[in-house]
């Protein structure tokens, strides 16, 4: 294919297509992989190499880092919210074929640097287990106790791309993704995770008349939530950074579920009933300790959860109401 400035891998999933847009906008020359065909890619950048390939082979892997790269940024895996990963943890767990592929492409292409995202889902479980928790700091993903599956893989990962960078050389660089939310992102379909899922349910409960939505628990576990901006944003300072050991990215403000729901409803202006029923709930509580990443980075996420919700809100109602009307949406 030849050589580029940087490679992309899940560049039609959400974060990956805001990543592409903000490298394009630097001027580098990007190309863009996916597994999905484009009709799925949640954004497709015209001056992008868009290449649909499947990161779980090697051979595919060898094709895209054809000619290097100054960066690499993988992010292509099988995952979604809590509802797709507590169900389909086999699936998760295969995200490891990908993982270890682009590993040993861009360490055979020499590539100068290789970004690999991970999650806050590799933190104990253990440590977990209260909705008031204490700000997870990095050493806390052990002793390993992460979320079954998913948790498992990522931080497997994180190991993989230590060792290549210790045995062979490739500058690897690991970002832990809290909950990130924002525009063009899944929002319906089972992966969606819960800031989408609330903007649609208040979305569909506005434009048809409803009094009611649904949460699943209590409503009282709780999670940090990052916007999608602040993430492309700390995931190419830590790339370009020296620091090398696995790093939060994520927003250091802590929220219920329930909380989350009722900032959504503001925005919308409305009060809704909150009905509870059982489902997937994960961990009782999860937050970022942003101590380290203050420090190394000298930077921290900066978008608030209400201005990031009011542009995921109003994008999530205009598909909503494109698929009741007919029209194409997003998915």
């Amino acid at each position: 294919m030849g050589a580029i400035d940087v490679v992309v891998t899940g560049a039609g999933g959400f974060i990956g297509g805001h990543l592409t847009r903000a490298l394009l906008a630097e001027g580098r020359s990007v190309r863009a992989v996916d597994v999905k065909p484009f009709h799925e890619w949640y954004q497709v950048h015209d001056r992008a190499q868009n290449v649909i390939g499947d990161v779980s082979l090697r051979d595919t892997c060898a094709e895209v880092m054809d000619g290097g790269a100054d960066e690499v940024y993988h992010l292509a895996a099988d995952m979604g919210g809590m509802g797709f990963i507590e169900n389909n943890k086999a699936a998760c767990m295969l995200s490891v074929l990908p993982s270890t592929h682009m590993l040993l492409a861009a360490r055979d292409a020499g590539a100068g640097r290789y970004f690999y995202s991970s999650s806050a889902c590799v933190y104990a479980a253990d440590k977990q287990t209260d909705a008031d928790v204490l700000p997870l700091r990095e050493e806390d993903a052990y002793p390993a106790m992460p979320e079954d599956g998913y948790g498992w893989e990522k931080l497997f990962s994180e190991h993989m791309a230590r060792h290549f960078r210790e045995d062979y050389g490739l500058a690897t660089r690991a970002g832990r993704y809290h909950n990130v939310y924002g525009p063009h992102g899944t929002w319906t379909g089972g992966r969606e995770k819960a800031p989408a899922a609330a903007c649609r349910k208040v979305a569909l409960a506005v434009l048809g008349g409803g009094d009611e939505v649904e949460i699943w628990g209590d409503g009282e576990q709780t999670r940090s939530f990052t916007y999608i901006d602040d993430c492309v944003e700390g995931t190419l300072r830590l790339t370009r950074s020296e620091y090398t050991e696995p790093l939060n990215i994520g927003s250091d403000r802590m929220v219920s579920i329930n909380q989350l729901y009722a900032i959504v409803e503001e925005i919308a202006g409305v009060r809704l009933r909150h009905r509870h029923v059982p489902g997937p709930l994960g961990v009782r509580g999860r937050n970022s300790d942003n101590t380290r990443i203050r420090k190394e980075l000298g930077w921290a996420p900066e978008t608030t959860l209400l201005e990031g919700l009011e542009a995921t809100y109003r994008w999530v109602y205009d598909q909503v109401k494109a698929q009741l009307d007919g029209r194409p949406v997003t998915c």
